[in-house]
């Protein structure tokens, strides 16, 4: 079997943001990452590595760390685009629909 080749950076910055958001879950309701673990279906080293994002985890996976820390997955994995460039907003910040 071929080695594969690791992941681009932007994935890699979105397991970061991922495992962020984990974390500062978990630390809200002041739950171990072994207690985590056990109920989201883990081992303590896999929830670490997760929160570092270090680790591609399952879908499933995700899942259960979000029923555990009781929020949706939506809020763990949404994704926060920056603003267009200022060139690009129209008068009132909105993005230029171009000419007409």
């Amino acid at each position: 079997m071929p080695p594969t080749e690791p992941p681009p950076e932007w994935v890699l910055a979105r397991r970061r943001v991922l495992g962020d958001r984990i974390r500062a879950a978990r630390t809200a309701r002041a739950m171990s990452q072994e207690r985590l673990g056990e109920l989201g279906g883990a081992d303590r080293q896999t929830v670490n590595r997760i929160e570092q994002g270090h680790h591609a985890t399952r879908i499933d996976t995700l899942f259960r760390i979000a029923d555990a820390l009781g929020v949706p997955l939506s809020d763990l994995v949404r994704e926060e685009r920056p603003p267009p460039p200022r060139e690009a907003q129209g008068p009132l910040g909105l993005p230029d629909p171009g000419p007409p």
